[in-house]
């Protein structure tokens, strides 16, 4: 399989589209660095403003969506430490975080004195959308760009539950700890349009809907929170206009005591379902649904280019993906791989 010769990105990527000379066209179309660093500034200090006439108006400055993986860790530090925000770490216990990644979210969220919400829903309910999401896909075909069909029904608990909450607290900052390479720059610091958050609550809410009905009607806003003056915050990745960088993030974090945990995948530092994740998404559609996120990262020179090969071309860890499947599929049903 060729690959772009700068980036990764594979010729079965969707859309992709490479050059006599093996280059793709997101490579072909990137502005340089000078172009982001730019960008970057200018988030930044719009987002530095928007901190000093927001901060202290509210219960709490900002809700953080906080996995207990590195970067979510490194940007709730951030968060507190560096801006000085009265943060909210709010969790999504999926059924299938790894035990240290548990670990880490109690010692991340005490070290930084921020107050901790764990939210999960039965394990059976979750199973029932893992499950479908594994046979099938269900969303709109543009979703598997940047993820697998798993991870997309995760995150939209995460995101809507999120913005939920921020909505009912009238919290003005509703941050992610997305790298660089997960969303474009121009989505890094965006006021929410209700307008479009409808849009796209339907587009993940509807599926889930049909898989475990009323269950997942706690983390999805509802017509009430659309009435008007309901105050609708900033989405917020400080990682994308910040400085980033792994080693450093590393080492700042362990000072509060995270640590990596053994028995995931190598783009996970949080959850077991992800190596499954990956593993259906490969079988089915040919390419790493992080492939693009490493591409841009290595676009960006925040990743070598060998570093981001070593990491899709890393064997499968057979054991998690097996205790997953297990447990999602018991006796050996049939996962629509």
């Amino acid at each position: 399989m060729k690959r772009c010769r700068r980036c990764v990105l594979p010729e079965n990527f969707p859309g992709a589209r490479l050059d006599e000379q093996g280059i793709c066209q997101y490579c072909r179309e990137d502005k340089g660095s000078e172009f982001l660093n730019e960008q970057k500034t200018r988030h930044r200090e719009r987002f530095f403003s928007l901190m000093k006439n927001l901060k202290g108006k509210s219960e709490y400055d900002a809700l953080m969506s906080y996995s207990g993986g590195k970067d979510s860790s490194f940007t709730l530090q951030l968060l507190t430490q560096d801006f000085g925000l009265n943060v909210l770490a709010v969790t999504f216990d999926n059924g299938f975080l790894a035990p240290q990644a548990l670990r880490n979210i109690h010692a991340v969220t005490d070290a930084l004195d921020v107050d901790l919400v764990i939210r999960k829903i039965g394990f059976g309910t979750m199973r029932r959308i893992f499950v479908e999401s594994a046979r099938r896909h269900i969303y709109a075909p543009g979703t598997l760009v940047r993820a697998s069909t798993i991870c997309t029904s995760c995150i939209a608990f995460v995101k809507f539950g999120a913005l939920r909450t921020c909505v009912e607290k009238s919290i003005p900052f509703n941050v992610f700890g997305w790298s660089p390479g997960q969303i474009p720059i121009a989505s890094s610091l965006l006021k929410n349009n209700p307008r479009m958050v409808r849009i796209m609550q339907k587009a993940h809410h509807d599926p889930l809907h049909r898989i475990a009905g009323n269950r997942v009607r706690p983390y999805f806003l509802e017509d009430r929170h659309f009435a008007p003056g309901m105050a609708f915050p900033f989405n917020v990745s400080p990682l994308v206009f910040m400085d980033y960088n792994e080693d450093t993030i590393r080492t700042r974090i362990s000072e509060m005591g995270w640590k990596p945990p053994s028995d995931i995948d190598p783009n996970s530092t949080n959850c077991l379902i992800n190596a499954f994740a990956n593993h259906i998404h490969m079988r089915r559609y040919g390419y790493n649904p992080y492939v693009f996120e490493l591409a841009k990262l290595v676009r960006d020179g925040y990743m070598d280019r060998a570093e981001a090969l070593n990491r899709l071309n890393e064997p499968e860890p057979t054991a998690t993906i097996d205790a997953v499947r297990e447990l999602l599929f018991p006796g050996g049903e049939e996962d629509g791989g």
